[in-house]
């Protein structure tokens, strides 16, 4: 399943989010902070989305509400409620 998020409250623009089940098969950033986000990208790679949403829930950029790594595990959320209720 492929999932396009919009992120809020953060530089990046776009999140596209690729799980084979429950494990993430990719993920791709557009905008924000490009090394950071590339690294976050190449760790998520082949890992647990639940795992992920937990790891990655909360985290701040300095004093904004949420950061990228947050905005991905709300991507994730959604991808995986889509997942269970069978919606591609």
């Amino acid at each position: 399943m492929i999932y396009r998020y919009r992120p809020k409250g953060t530089c990046s623009t776009e999140m596209i989010v690729e799980l084979d089940g429950n494990k993430i098969s990719s993920v791709r950033v557009v905008g924000g902070c490009s090394g950071n986000l590339q690294g976050i990208c190449a760790i998520v790679k082949g890992m647990d989305a639940d795992e992920v949403i937990r790891r990655f829930s909360g985290i701040r950029c300095g004093s904004r509400p949420t950061s990228c790594p947050d905005q991905l595990s709300k991507a994730l959320r959604k991808a995986r409620k889509l997942q269970d209720a069978g919606i591609k």
